[in-house]
């Protein structure tokens, strides 16, 4: 089966008004990126201003680093096709199987609202491909819209970076919205695992969320069930 996997990086790189940077969060992209690799998907990597996205700082500290983010280290084809992401603005959803959002606080201020991205996720949802999304990535799912022209999170379980969590690593003052919040506004079933930061990943039909950082390779592996079922 020849998987063509869309993966959307965020562009945005400021921590709102502290002066402190963000981006997409290393583990979330390079361990989704490999789970696709290894199953022979062909990965397409697009981001709202192209180019290279920016990764926030502190997914690159030492206590951060997983066997999957030294891998990426050493790759470099993968870290040369990181460097020129396509413009979201020039994709289009026809010939991808599933679109893939790795977190990161980034996509809260660049992604929730991102035309080209609903479009995409729109276009997703309408033909029943899978959409899959990680830790703050399920923000891009807030204002997406089914056929119907109701909200596609309406009813549907899904998970993301908890409010425990956000207090945990100390921004829940610096974020634009809590996602936990944001997303039960938007009608979501929300669920979420017994503890902070332990794996949990969650699929509703097509639709595949993962709850935080340790969450994201395990969500890659439910999307692609999702596209062999």
């Amino acid at each position: 089966m020849n998987m063509k996997i869309l993966m959307v990086l965020t562009s945005h790189d400021s921590m709102g008004d502290t002066g402190h940077k963000t981006g997409f969060w290393l583990e979330e992209f390079v361990a989704p990126y490999y789970v696709f690799k290894d199953a022979g998907a062909d990965i397409t990597l697009a981001s709202p201003k192209g180019g290279q996205p920016p990764v926030d700082p502190n997914s690159t500290q030492p206590e951060a680093l997983t066997e999957e983010t030294r891998r990426f280290d050493a790759d470099d084809d993968a870290k040369a096709q990181l460097a020129n992401t396509e413009k979201l603005s020039d994709v289009v959803a026809d010939g991808f199987d599933a679109i893939f959002y790795p977190g990161g606080h980034g996509p809260l201020w660049d992604l929730t609202d991102n035309a080209d991205s609903l479009r995409l996720i729109n276009a997703f949802a309408a033909a029943d491909k899978p959409i899959g999304a990680v830790c703050h990535a399920p923000t891009v799912l807030l204002k997406a819209r089914d056929e119907q022209g109701n909200a596609l999170l309406n009813g549907r379980q899904a998970t993301g970076f908890t409010n425990s969590e956000e207090e945990a690593v100390g921004l829940t003052e610096v974020v634009p919205h809590l996602l936990e919040d944001a997303m039960k506004e938007a009608g979501a079933r929300y669920t979420r695992g017994d503890d902070d930061f332990a794996p949990y990943q969650v699929r509703d039909g097509l639709l595949i969320t993962g709850q935080n950082p340790a969450s994201s390779a395990p969500t890659a592996r439910l999307l692609l069930d999702t596209l062999s079922a």
